[in-house]
């Protein structure tokens, strides 16, 4: 079930909130978790249980590293000394936390990558081995990169002593499975609503806020993202492409993949609000970026800095000299190129980007091209952001090459290369992405946008939700880049 569907906008939404609403505060979270479930296991019930499983292991693992001694595991948990000592205890609960989660994220996404890669090298050393990769396939649970980092946070968390451990389970349930965020992000860190959980208000401000945050989250999705996916979709699988068609299709994958992630994040953000929760910003404006570590301080922001906190500092960030932070930086982005998908082409990006962190920051943290004004600065970082999702984009490594070959004129020719022009270059594809480049580089953010919100404001969410909801009936395309992580 996806946010833009008519499943969950007129059917699944109006019963989840009308059940929330009705029910009593100590019943709420009980409720949200069951809607939450469903949402979950609408496409796939058996992955329900895999989720239940790890909020399990992470509750126990929880109340296991706060309990101080005999007699005081189900006591109401205090908050660990951040400087404290730890008991073995401790430790090996927090151990099992990171394993069994990070176990279940390598097995379920990256098993099939494994048996990919092993056939290839039998077939290197000469051995043919048929049949492996149709026989043992492991199917992707939705959503499962995002709740295993959220879950495995928690325990994290409690354990460094930023953040008190659950007593009440189906509190903490509530935490895992949020539906608003469950499947695509952003990704909440338990320290970042562990006080919401406790208590939070209903307003009715905060709730138009959510709606407003809903809709243009949904104008995101519907009117621009989709639009552009299609013109990138006719790019990147024609067999030849011209040079101009080419880099059309790479701004326009651009342009389909920061619209439809941000309006995911903004229609994550417009329901938590509806229910009374206030999550971070995920993304601030990441195109308007003078430099590459500015725009990973801007683009998916939930992600960038759970990287930091709980992978680049452990690794020992900046510490131990430049080398072993450039190696850290490097390391770190490959590893966040695999989360998102189990590909070389994916590890291919993560490394780029993590080449040109540790060069920006081998120059003191001063941008590739600080000597240029700054219109230029911003164009010269989306060319290089623009060139790695090339990289994203493509469906393997060779046909990555292949693009890039196409975008200096040095791919294929054949006949009929000149008609995919006719299709990309129609007026209401040619508006729709000069609309998007307005957007992205004109328009306020809807963070911003919606903190005060008249009349004019509000008949402007509805003209665009409206119009969403219409062409959402209207069209049958309709991907979820990021649904699949």
């Amino acid at each position: 079930m996806v946010f833009s569907s008519h499943l969950f906008v007129f059917y699944f939404l109006p019963l989840a909130l009308g059940l929330y609403y009705l029910l009593p505060r100590r019943g709420k979270h009980l409720g949200l978790t069951l809607s939450s479930y469903l949402f979950y296991g609408w496409a796939n019930p058996a992955f329900m249980g895999l989720m239940l499983a790890s909020t399990v292991v992470d509750y126990f693992c929880g109340l296991t590293i706060a309990s101080q001694g005999k007699g005081s595991f189900w006591q109401p948990p205090k908050p660990l000394d951040r400087n404290g000592p730890r008991t073995r205890r401790q430790k090996v609960a927090v151990a099992v936390s990171v394993v069994t989660n990070l176990s279940l994220l390598g097995f379920f996404k990256y098993f099939n990558f494994a048996i990919d890669n092993l056939g290839g090298f039998f077939t290197l050393l000469g051995f043919e081995i048929t049949g492996l990769d149709s026989v043992m396939r492991v199917a992707l649970p939705l959503g499962i990169s995002f709740y295993t980092f959220q879950s495995m946070s928690y325990t994290i968390d409690v354990y460094r002593g930023e953040a008190g451990a659950l007593r009440n389970f189906i509190d903490f349930a509530c935490y895992v499975s949020l539906f608003p965020q469950l499947v695509a992000g952003p990704i909440i860190r338990f320290s970042e609503i562990d006080d919401q959980l406790a208590s939070r208000s209903h307003t009715v401000v905060k709730f138009a806020r959510g709606v407003a945050f809903f809709s243009l989250g949904m104008a995101k999705k519907i009117l621009l993202a989709n639009p552009c996916g299609k013109v990138a979709d006719s790019v990147f699988d024609a067999a030849s492409v011209l040079p101009l068609d080419a880099w059309f299709g790479a701004l326009a994958y651009a342009f389909q993949i920061y619209f439809d992630f941000s309006g995911y994040s903004d229609m994550a953000i417009g329901l938590g609000l509806m229910l009374g929760f206030v999550f971070p910003k995920n993304f601030d404006s990441p195109y308007k970026a003078e430099s590459i570590t500015e725009f990973w301080r801007r683009w998916h922001i939930s992600l960038s800095t759970w990287l930091r906190d709980y992978l680049y500092i452990p690794l020992g960030g900046n510490r131990r000299g430049p080398r072993r932070t450039y190696v850290n930086l490097f390391v770190v982005m490959l590893l966040g190129g695999l989360w998102h998908g189990a590909a070389w082409h994916f590890v291919l990006w993560g490394g780029f980007h993590g080449l040109l962190l540790a060069w920006e920051r081998r120059r003191g943290r001063r941008g590739l091209f600080e000597a240029l004004p700054r219109p230029m600065r911003v164009a010269a970082t989306f060319l290089l952001v623009l060139l790695s999702w090339v990289l994203f984009r493509a469906e393997s490594l060779e046909r990555a090459i292949a693009f890039f070959s196409n975008m200096v004129g040095m791919g294929p020719r054949f006949d009929g290369s000149g008609l995919l022009g006719g299709i990309v270059y129609q007026p209401f594809y040619l508006l729709i992405v000069l609309s998007a480049a307005a957007v992205t580089w004109l328009a306020p953010q809807t963070w911003d946008w919606t903190r005060r919100l008249g009349a004019v404001k509000v008949s402007i969410c509805l003209v665009l939700l409206w119009a969403a909801l219409a062409m959402m009936t209207a069209q049958e395309y309709n991907p979820f880049i990021y649904f699949i992580f």
